[in-house]
């Protein structure tokens, strides 16, 4: 269950990464409304991360957690910011799914 509240705590990751960028390119109002998001989706992934972290050795958790983010928040890159999907780009975030998916399959949780 613990494995499933990280996931969920790392999809929020993306979120509050996503609508920092969102907060960026926004003015006025919607500025404002990108970065409430920004601060509850940061809110919700620590807690769920530190609610994983309850039965999950804090090191892979965290590992884990940073890989779910970093590559959930370039794959919002590339289909919703259109920043480049090279071969180099894409072997690389498949490295990093591998050494996530490595991390859980060594981890005794």
């Amino acid at each position: 269950m613990n494995w499933i509240i990280l996931i969920i705590a790392g999809l929020f990751e993306v979120g509050f990464t996503t609508c920092l960028s969102n907060a960026r390119q926004a003015q006025g109002a919607q500025a404002a409304l990108w970065i409430a998001g920004f601060f509850i989706s940061l809110a919700v992934s620590m807690l769920l991360l530190y609610k994983a972290t309850q039965t999950l050795p804090m090191g892979t958790a965290y590992a884990v957690w940073t890989g779910i983010g970093a590559v959930g928040t370039v794959i919002m890159g590339i289909v919703f910011f259109k920043e480049p999907a090279d071969f180099w780009r894409l072997f690389f975030i498949f490295t990093l799914i591998a050494s996530i998916v490595g991390l859980k399959v060594v981890s005794n949780a």
